[in-house]
């Protein structure tokens, strides 16, 4: 094992990784594009620049968790998932060497370029979707979806990385009591809530990234994490107003019950759709309803009539437009399970004609 006190280019890992320019940074660490001096081929080599500054007990964490990632990326058979060739151990601290792609993070792009065009984020969609799939027959659960980890190769390639938080189906946790491990604005609201991940989770957080790539802003991000988790938890996101053909399948995705979310073969045609420019109608089976009164129905079809109140019939008695759609009985509630389809649509309910004036 080598031991240095310094990083950056030049740097030889292990006797034959040299390290070129830094392409990345996160939470966890940096990432090195570096040339691989046995096979000569470029690759992607992550430090993990929080081992420095970590205890003992903490520090083996770290090796244990980069361990798991690559154990778990190996599970992992899909064009759409990033390799992990090789770990090492360098100053102490753990490196991962992985597939080089050539091209920026969804994150990277979206700032470049404002926003994403829907056809286009539905097709980096549909593409993630697929890499999970495979990830999830595997076993494993990707936890952090997000935009900096959706990869988008120059050759029109998508892929997604960093599994280093991912849970191994049978393997035992590493992480601590409590503990939240992922980026909080995309984690599922049942992660948040200390529940039990699955499959449901990775597309919650995917609906979350969808949205940030077409709107130019994250759903439920606020000015702390305790008021991110809040807004995780009880708020809806506003509507995406960019998303298109999209936007039905962002909102069917950000469902807070994960019973009530596509399935990944679901949310896979609802994306296609998208991609092709076609309204995802299926998507709009897991369209929240909103609740309306009917006494609101009826008094602001009054209002109406004599031009007393808003004058619209279709808002409500704080001026706030609102949908007035029938709300499913709690009896008829779809639950969209493993091999359940989605339910009929709901019926849209009209308020009565005003009585004529006299």
């Amino acid at each position: 094992m080598e031991h240095s006190q310094s990083t950056g280019a030049g740097l030889l890992l292990a006797g034959r990784y040299r390290l070129g320019e830094s392409i990345g940074r996160g939470g966890m660490g940096k990432v090195w594009r570096a040339h691989d001096e046995v096979l000569h081929r470029v690759v992607a080599v992550k430090e993990l620049t929080a081992g420095r500054f970590v205890a003992e007990a903490d520090r083996l964490v770290l090796h244990a968790r980069t361990q798991k990632e690559a154990r778990a990326a190996a599970r992992i058979t899909h064009p759409g998932v990033v390799t992990v060739h090789d770990v090492l151990e360098h100053d102490n601290r753990p490196w991962i060497v992985m597939q080089y792609v050539d091209g920026p993070s969804l994150a990277d792009a979206a700032k470049a370029a404002g926003t994403i065009e829907p056809r286009e984020a539905a097709r980096i969609g549909l593409h993630v979707v697929g890499a999970l799939r495979a990830a999830h027959a595997a076993g494993v659960l990707h936890r952090d979806v997000k935009p900096g980890n959706v990869l988008l190769a120059r050759d029109g390639r998508v892929l997604i990385t960093d599994f280093g938080i991912a849970a191994i189906e049978g393997d035992s946790t590493i992480t601590r009591t409590g503990e939240i491990v992922g980026s909080i604005d995309y984690l599922a609201p049942e992660r948040v809530q200390g529940g039990d991940p699955g499959p449901a989770s990775d597309l919650w957080s995917l609906g979350a990234t969808l949205y940030t790539a077409v709107e130019g802003t994250s759903p439920f991000r606020r000015t702390s994490p305790i008021s991110t988790m809040q807004a995780v938890v009880t708020e809806e996101p506003p509507h995406p107003e960019k998303a298109g053909p999209l936007a039905s399948v962002i909102v069917a995705l950000l469902r807070k019950d994960p019973g009530q979310r596509p399935r990944a073969d679901e949310a896979e045609r609802m994306l296609l759709d998208a991609m092709e420019g076609r309204a995802p109608t299926a998507a709009q089976a897991y369209v929240p309803t909103q609740r309306v009164a009917r006494e609101e129905l009826d008094s602001a079809a009054a209002h109406a009539a004599d031009g007393t109140g808003p004058g619209t019939g279709t808002e409500s008695l704080a001026g706030e437009p609102v949908k007035a759609t029938a709300q499913w009985p709690q009896s008829a509630q779809p639950s969209h399970g493993p091999h359940q389809p989605p339910g009929p649509h709901p019926t849209p309910v009209r308020a009565p004609p005003p009585p004529p004036r006299p």
